[in-house]
């Protein structure tokens, strides 16, 4: 059974120095743990995910096409408040969309053939990965305490993990080798594992460090020593100067996220990293190496993680870079960036790309919507804990809203896509 976690809050002397931050806010942190390349990805998909979104309604259609009056329930999706139309919102990415009126006057929109080409081009790519996604899918249920995990929960990271439109009706059935779907006695539905396999049951960071593709079938999950890669910003100069106290995490060793881990004490230095490892794990397993953080809350007592995940998240900058663009904060795999750019792209990110290059919606012309906060939480890198409970106030909030999976596509500040590009590219001529 799993443990609620009690915090236990030490004395503190003069010297000592913390790991984390002290803002109760991701907005206060210091200006020179900010990643701009990263904020930059954000803002570069946040219209593109808009578009996105609209394609798969039209998909979802006999015909892929759909009455735009009929588009007005998913304004939330789109961020697109009244009185805004959606008819002009459609407009602005003509390579991709069309606007027609019917013999009643009905305004009806409908895909171009680039864009329907795009759209069989998504399906040959989804089918390609689906093995892929099956063993994402398989690890994540193996990472799990009970060994199962609520279809309402997987579904919000079905486009991370490539899964197909159909996840919940169709595609969760296509692998009875390794999970089936099971209902509690509530008519809660669960993604169920059905056989262990000893060779999935090793972590990503494992296979790049030791050059290995798969475990063996005897392999069993237990204590790792293996380093974080770690990546601080440039002008961040503090980095070289707890060196040491950064060391000493690198070379504790760690609980395996496919090791049983019920035995562990809530709160201790052993529980904390374990819970790193997991976060990596399932960043590694996403197509953009990045998930939306109140979606990895969901998972906390099913992953046996903190409950207070986003200080964890902030006080490992080094690893993860949380970025607080829109209505909901992503985190970042730092690793796998190099600048603005992913540095092993994926074949369904490249399709993204060609997505990217057709949108041509215009919105709000400005990129930095945060002040330049002073130096608050610069305080060192010890490991301790620290007395504020609350640093994650906004993400707790917005866990207890409800919405359907799309929710997370929406976004309320928007830029000017063309700024964005031009931004994107003058990184990328850095790099």
């Amino acid at each position: 059974m799993f443990v609620r976690r009690y915090w236990s809050v030490g004395s503190w002397s003069k010297d000592q120095k913390r790991f984390m931050t002290t803002s109760k806010r991701v907005q206060d942190r210091s200006k020179l743990k900010r990643v701009h390349d990263l904020e930059i990805v954000t803002e570069k998909w946040k219209i593109a995910s808009k578009v996105l979104f609209l394609m798969e309604i039209l998909k979802k259609e006999p015909e892929m096409i759909i009455p735009v009056r009929s588009l007005d329930q998913y304004r939330s999706q789109i961020s697109l408040p009244k009185p805004h139309r959606v008819s002009d919102f459609i407009r602005k990415s003509p390579k991709l969309f069309e606007l027609y009126k019917d013999h009643r006057r009905v305004l009806w929109c409908g895909m171009t053939k680039k864009a329907e080409d795009l759209v069989e081009e998504e399906d040959r790519i989804l089918e390609e990965h689906q093995d892929k996604a099956a063993e994402y899918v398989t690890r994540f249920l193996m990472m799990s305490v009970d060994k199962r995990l609520a279809l309402d929960k997987i579904v919000h990271f079905r486009r991370d993990f490539a899964l197909p439109v159909d996840f919940r009706t169709g595609w969760v059935h296509k692998y009875p080798q390794h999970f089936k779907l099971v209902k509690d006695e509530e008519g809660l539905e669960y993604l169920e594992l059905v056989n262990w396999n000893p060779a999935w049951a090793i972590t990503e960071l494992e296979k790049k460090t030791m050059g290995i593709t798969e475990a063996s079938e005897d392999h069993t999950p237990g204590l790792l020593s293996i380093s974080f890669p770690l990546k601080f910003p440039p002008n961040y100069k503090k980095a070289y100067k707890y060196r040491g106290a950064i060391d000493h995490f690198q070379k504790r060793s760690y609980l395996s996220p496919y090791a049983d881990a019920r035995g562990l004490k809530a709160g201790s230095k052993e529980f904390d990293k374990r819970a790193v490892a997991i976060m990596h794990e399932l960043l590694s397993f996403t197509v953009e190496k990045r998930l939306v953080t109140d979606h990895l809350t969901h998972f906390r007592r099913e992953l046996v993680m903190p409950q207070k995940l986003m200080r964890l998240l902030l006080k490992h900058f080094g690893i993860f870079y949380v970025s607080e663009r829109g209505k909901r904060f992503s985190v970042f795999l730092k690793e796998a960036y190099e600048g603005s750019e992913l540095i092993e792209k994926s074949p369904l990110v490249l399709w993204k790309e060609k997505v990217q290059s057709l949108i041509g919606y215009r919105g709000k012309k400005k990129i930095e919507t945060f002040s330049d906060m002073s130096d608050m939480e610069d305080n060192g890198f010890d490991e301790s804990q620290s007395e504020n409970e609350d640093i994650d106030l906004q993400i707790e909030q917005e866990e207890t809203e409800s919405g359907m999976e799309d929710d997370s596509l929406g976004d309320n500040s928007e830029m000017d896509i063309d700024e964005v590009c031009s931004a994107y590219e003058d990184n990328t001529k850095r790099c």
